[in-house]
């Protein structure tokens, strides 16, 4: 159940259980690497007295949770050797092929060797020590029965790690910090006590929304035609966000099939309750109702300035994107929507008119003859005014972000973590450098399966170079650029949160007046 508020399912794993809980903070393995990112690297702000970080982390020295090449030499699933002679070098990912994403071998060798434990701890933690923020997060595991998992923690990076690697979750989702350990929750005499602090502010934008006004695909299938829906819905509420609320770190990652989810981690986010969560909620929400509603746009005049921007957005994709490339209106029952939402009947009988005449007439011409109807007289006693509206409220309808306003509203929603593997796909799930924005393309993200490929066929073109040697598997595929962009936006929400002056700042503005 995706991204939901899913019912309490305990751990079958007592003893495992309180081993996590009991289990001193350990930072990581031994093995370290040159590209952590490091306390020097954020300009070793000042910190107040009493706080934990007293001098200059190296990060890399805390959390090494990398395992080297020399550890797992091969990402290849291996079979049981029932004879004691040596086994021959295997040549080919045998068989790996041919299982799925969701494959237990599989997802044992990338949680392994290619997920980027260290940066995701980084991500939610805020320091380069375990704090609160980390060990009384909830995460939820979804295992190969479909058992869920809810309330797990961990005291560490590395027992996080240990524990996935462990139990070999399909997937797990990110819930937020409470006020004690969620896995301590049932030892609280008062379990009032027990609630929810703080949580990044998450959106989530899925093309199924959007069924009924993309004619290229349904349902869980997606092109990169209608993949320029979440492209716009990306651009309006990545403006919105930080242009309109102050907003400054926010993250934005494909959901592996169909969709993206948005992390707003700015710490006035994160600690925002549940009231000011549905009123931003509130503010980004214009498309109501569902596919067999019939008007979803329905918006004051005049247009409040976040629409009034939002359209000069959207206007050249409503061309291109909409008109251009999904045609919505060339069937009959479609173009009846269409006339449904402009304000003069005598005007639409005359549009229709036209368009019963000229069976197939593509929807740029459709959308040129309203103004040009318009302009002949069609109907004497036009509203000029309530038809540009009308036209306004149209584009809109068409390219407005659509958005499953309950994850916004909710401190206590959980959320699927950024890199994990769809199950479905097999990609992974990665972040969207929104810098390059319409260069991404959804089918084209990595998959495990190729993940592990690259690994094996990686080939150092220098063997004597000590940075070759040192690199971390990810480095060796296609993942790369993902993994680094996801650690620059860690390294500059950790500056953020260790420069004395934004903590001042944020922390005199987190009674957020709306």
């Amino acid at each position: 159940m995706p991204h939901s508020v899913s019912p309490e399912v305990d751990s079958q794993h007592t003893a495992t259980e309180e081993t996590m809980t009991d289990a001193p903070a350990q930072n990581g393995d031994s093995q370290a690497t040159d590209n952590d990112i490091t306390m020097a690297e954020t300009n070793a702000l000042p910190v107040a007295a009493g706080e934990e970080d007293k001098k200059d982390v190296k990060l890399e020295e805390l959390f090494a949770d990398v395992d080297s090449d020399e550890e797992f030499p091969s990402s290849r699933p291996t079979k049981d050797q029932s004879s004691s002679s040596p086994a021959a070098p295997v040549s080919s990912f045998d068989g790996a092929a041919d299982l799925k994403a969701s494959d237990p071998e599989l997802l044992r060798i990338f949680y392994q060797r290619l997920f980027p434990w260290r940066y995701l701890f980084q991500w939610l933690n805020h320091s380069p020590t375990p704090t609160n923020d980390f060990v009384h997060r909830e995460f939820a595991f979804t295992l190969q029965n479909d058992i869920y998992l809810r309330y797990q923690s961990f005291p560490s990076s590395d027992l996080f790690r240990k524990d996935v690697l462990r139990q070999l979750p399909v997937r797990f989702e990110i819930g937020p910090v409470y006020t004690t350990n969620p896995r301590d929750r049932k030892t609280l005499r008062n379990s009032s006590a027990f609630k929810p602090l703080a949580k990044e502010l998450c959106f989530d934008i899925d093309l199924t929304d959007y069924d009924d006004i993309r004619t290229c695909c349904d349902k869980a299938n997606i092109c990169n035609r209608c993949w320029q829906f979440i492209t716009m819905a990306i651009k309006v509420v990545d403006v919105a966000l930080r242009e309109d609320f102050g907003f400054k770190h926010i993250m934005w990652v494909y959901s592996g099939r169909r969709g993206a989810h948005a992390w707003v981690c700015d710490k006035k986010a994160r600690t925002m309750d549940d009231q000011k969560r549905r009123a931003i909620a509130g503010y980004l929400e214009v498309i109501r109702g569902g596919a067999q509603s019939g008007k979803k746009v329905n918006v004051r005049r005049p247009l409040h300035p976040h629409l009034s921007r939002s359209l000069e957005i959207l206007a050249p994709h409503f061309q291109a994107d909409v008109l251009e490339s999904q045609d919505p209106w060339s069937e009959s029952d479609r173009a009846d929507h269409l006339l449904s939402l402009l304000p003069d009947k005598t005007l639409n009988d005359s549009l229709r008119k036209k368009w019963d005449e000229a069976p197939g007439r593509a929807s740029t011409s459709k959308w040129a003859d309203i103004d040009a109807l318009a302009k002949s007289g069609a109907s004497k006693n036009l509203d000029t005014r309530a038809l540009l509206e009308a036209k306004q409220d149209v584009v809109l309808e068409y390219t407005y972000p659509r958005l499953d306003i309950e994850v916004s509203k909710k401190l206590n929603h959980l959320l699927k973590s950024p890199f994990v593997v769809h199950p479905g796909t097999g990609r992974v799930c990665v972040p969207i450098d929104t810098r390059q924005l319409e260069d991404f393309d959804p089918l084209g993200v990595p998959t495990v399966h190729g993940l592990l490929d690259q690994i094996d066929s990686w080939k150092p073109q220098d063997q004597g170079d000590e940075k070759v040697k040192n690199l971390q598997d990810w480095e060796k595929t296609s993942l790369k650029p993902y993994v680094e962009y996801f650690r620059s936006f860690v390294l500059a929400l950790m500056k953020d949160e260790r420069d004395p002056k934004v903590k001042r700042e944020r922390d005199e503005s987190e009674a957020m007046e709306f």
